[in-house]
């Protein structure tokens, strides 16, 4: 298996694909505007206390209030109160806690009313972005991730996580964190810390360590709302959270940005920031990964299947709702044995549309009917083998007796939502039909006009693959007969994004000309 993480950066943000052995798993869109991302800590001030709901209404800046209910507020939160309180006040000058005299935790059962009042300034962090017309949802137990830790202030609990097996290397990795975390900081150490070294694991907590300290100076002289530590960035927090040993390379068409990212790289697994590459820009770093083919296929209403058979998906208020249907598929083994491997293909295209939309809350699959109860056994241990990778929470169940898997995925942010559809290129969504027939004169004249007219030395037309095979069709190509009438080589390259009759022109460093 290998990874590969394809870095787009455009005008109005960054997109981010994640490719297993070429399939596309994971998009991402990193806008310029990066407020209330999961992981920010902010100082908010409570807004309105909710006894029936055991849970606060809090300011952080958002134009809705963000929700915090009681269970969020974690056991620590009177110490976490305390310090913000008195960081506020002048009284707590630095961010170590080894003389800091933390409080007695809340009670599991208590009520939100008896522990925090209306117009109280309180340190929250993100746990959910803001979606649809809800806030950010926002919980109290600060945690800080890095690479191999998380660090969890007012806390001495040390966790390891249940992926690690292995127990004497769980008793090497408790003893190593118990030498070396600071008193009043708890560490939960992720299952990339598995027989890494000291210094790193040691360095990782120094960071982490660094960016509390940062945390509390901007505190300080915080008033509320403000944001007083940013998450990283989801490039960097992307290869925080799965650079390993199956990353093969990481492709960046920005010069800037991968010099950020190769240093990036560097400090968090020194060695490796050889698998990056930058891209030469001549064709979209994206078409040329095939990636906007596979957002195409993947993010409209029906999701083809290699076998012939399709997914039809659809999005209610309440669920998400997919149905399976074999298509055209024809197998010689009868029809259960062609429901079967229907099914367990599409298992395997539902895992990966679930986890590359973020798809999230109750989602229904309707499988094709299938009688022996081995078969559903199969298909529901697939699917679940299938699911391991998924870092979003989820649970999976059984089969019912209607063929329907139930799966409930934990939210965090908007699903992504990519219109697949296309504006009619003839009518321009007019409904008006309009001549269409000299469309490639017009493409011709355009081009004799840039090379004649205006001297461009380079150009390349990036047109709708059906035309780039038309220009070139033949031996005697429309391409030939440019090379013979302007004595140059006019490269013509199909863009899967474009629709049917847009073209555009570009110069050497792949920049739009205009006409």
């Amino acid at each position: 298996m290998s990874l590969e993480l394809v870095v787009d950066a455009r005008p109005g943000g960054i997109w981010l694909a994640l490719l297993r052995d070429g399939k596309l798993i994971e998009l991402h869109e990193e806008q310029g505007n990066t407020d209330f991302a999961v992981g920010d800590i902010y100082l908010g001030k409570v807004r309105k206390v909710v006894p029936s709901l055991n849970a606060a209404f809090v300011d952080v800046g958002y134009e809705k209030d963000a929700f915090l209910h009681y269970l969020d507020l974690g056991p620590q939160f009177s110490s976490l109160n305390k310090f913000t309180k008195d960081t506020l006040h002048g009284k707590q000058n630095v961010s170590d806690l080894l003389y800091f005299k933390g409080e007695k935790d809340i009670p599991k059962d208590g009520k939100i009313d008896q522990i925090i009042s209306s117009s109280q300034p309180i340190l929250v962090q993100v746990a959910k972005e803001p979606i649809s017309s809800k806030g950010p949802r926002l919980c109290a137990e600060i945690t800080l991730a890095g690479r191999y830790l998380v660090l969890v202030p007012f806390s001495d609990k040390i966790s390891v996580s249940q992926k690690i097996k292995e127990a004497e290397e769980k008793d090497r990795l408790k003893d190593l964190m118990e030498s070396i975390k600071p008193k009043n900081f708890g560490v939960i150490i992720r299952t990339v810390a598995e027989n890494k070294k000291v210094e790193q694991l040691d360095q990782d907590l120094k960071n982490l360590l660094e960016k509390w300290k940062t945390m509390h100076a901007t505190l300080k002289d915080a008033t509320p709302p403000r944001r007083v530590l940013g998450e990283i960035n989801k490039t960097s927090s992307i290869l925080r959270d799965l650079l390993n040993a199956d990353f093969t390379n990481i492709h960046v068409n920005d010069e800037k940005l991968f010099g950020d990212l190769k240093e990036y790289v560097a400090g968090i697994a020194p060695g490796r920031e050889k698998i990056l590459r930058l891209h030469d820009g001549k064709i979209n770093i994206f078409e040329r990964f095939g990636i906007n083919k596979q957002i195409k296929a993947l993010f409209g209403k029906k999701v083809p299947l290699p076998s012939g058979g399709y997914l039809i998906i659809e999005h209610t208020e309440a669920m998400h709702v997919i149905d399976v249907n074999s298509g055209n598929r024809k197998g010689a083994e009868g029809q259960e044995n062609n429901a079967k491997l229907t099914n367990l293909e599409a298992a395997e295209e539902i895992a990966r549309v679930l986890q590359l939309r973020d798809m999230g809350g109750i989602i229904c699959i309707d499988f094709i009917d299938m009688h022996d109860r081995e078969n559903n056994k199969a298909l529901f241990d697939k699917l679940k083998a299938l699911m391991l990778s998924d870092r979003a929470k989820h649970n999976i169940l059984p089969p019912s007796k209607f063929g329907v898997i139930e799966i409930t995925r934990q939210r965090v942010r908007p699903e992504t939502d990519i219109k697949t559809s296309e504006k009619c290129p003839t009518c321009n969504g007019t409904g008006e039909v309009q001549a269409s027939i000299l469309f490639a004169e017009e493409i011709e004249s355009n081009l004799k006009y840039l090379i004649s007219d205006r001297k461009v030395p380079h150009v390349t037309l990036h047109v709708h693959p059906y035309l780039e095979a038309y220009f070139k069709k033949g031996l005697f190509s429309r391409q030939m007969k440019w090379f013979f009438a302007y004595k140059k080589w006019i490269p013509v390259r199909g863009v899967t994004n474009n629709h049917l009759l847009q073209y555009t022109f570009v110069d050497k460093q792949n920049e739009e000309i205009s006409l």
